[in-house]
């Protein structure tokens, strides 16, 4: 026989062991809501920890993609250091690009590698504005290089994130630039060789070595440690953009499962053990420091 309580009773919880929530060490008690009471809000598909850039609704990435974590760490750093109403982001051409439609501030869209001369264009012309641009792996490092590397040994005042997961996810998985020693991709199914395909660029240590780059680091978000470091990174970026020090640039490694022919929860243990050796982590310069890592 079911109780029936009263609007407004409450019930303890020790006398009643299945509600959700109760605690039968102290017996707290819990206050029982009508079931007739009009919810004071919609059903949500995530609770209020959303980012306030990040606009409600699902994306339609893979299970087990980094990409998601890597931009809620830029719109939380944009948000924090109150230049949202200041933000202009360039987005490449990847799976990340369909996660533009979730970001509450202004997007351009750039062709293929030449977001960083098109940020270029938007930062001379809105000089006051924070300018960030989005991309990938393929879409920078084989699309792009010439973009970038001229952007950042111009030292415009721009902030280049590459979403780094060693494959052309967009387009089934296929190798890139930065694609890894042994990396299986759907055309080297054997693992990278570097007698047949060449060796990877570390694109952020070639960054590293131009003067006007003013801070690269690498980070990644296979980890809680790791998401930390790497929000640290993205704001550090930032910041030096809005001092005018000159080009900024964060490597974000970020997990690609459905690329990488490895179950999902296998994949943050695949990017530490095979992606990290090659593409390691940390600060590679800081032009304000003496203690950044020169390769």
């Amino acid at each position: 026989m079911r109780h029936r309580p009263r609007s407004g009773c409450q019930l303890r919880a020790s006398s009643y062991p299945c509600l959700p929530g109760g605690d039968h060490v102290t017996g707290r008690s819990l206050p029982i809501v009508d079931s007739t009471t009009a919810p004071t809000r919609p059903a949500r598909l995530v609770d209020d920890f959303t980012p306030r850039l990040i606009n409600q609704g699902a994306h339609h990435l893979c299970p087990g993609c980094g990409e998601p974590i890597a931009m809620r760490l830029v719109m939380e750093a944009i948000d924090e250091l109150g230049l949202a109403q200041r933000s202009i982001a360039v987005f490449g051409i990847g799976c990340y690009t369909a996660y533009s439609n979730n970001l509450d501030v202004e997007v351009l869209q750039a062709l293929h590698g030449r977001a960083p001369s098109v940020a270029t264009g938007v930062k001379r012309a809105l000089p006051e504005s924070l300018v960030v641009t989005v991309q990938g792996d393929g879409d920078m490092v084989n699309e792009g290089l010439q973009e970038v590397l001229h952007t950042m040994a111009r030292g415009e005042s721009v902030t280049c994130f590459m979403l780094n997961n060693g494959v052309f996810g967009e387009t089934g998985g296929h190798m890139t630039a930065a694609t890894v020693l042994g990396q299986r991709t759907k055309n080297t199914l054997e693992g990278r060789d570097a007698g047949e395909h060449g060796y990877p660029i570390v694109i952020g240590d070639l960054i590293a070595r131009l003067d006007g780059a003013a801070y690269v680091a690498r980070g990644a978000v296979n980890t809680h440690t790791n998401v930390a470091r790497t929000k640290k990174m993205v704001k550090e970026a930032l910041s030096v953009q809005m001092a005018g020090l000159g080009g900024s640039f964060v490597e974000i490694l970020t997990m690609c499962p459905t690329g990488w022919f490895v179950d999902t929860l296998e994949a943050p243990e695949y990017l530490n053990d095979n992606i990290e050796p090659t593409h390691r982590f940390g600060v590679v310069r800081d032009r304000r420091t003496a203690g950044s890592r020169q390769n």
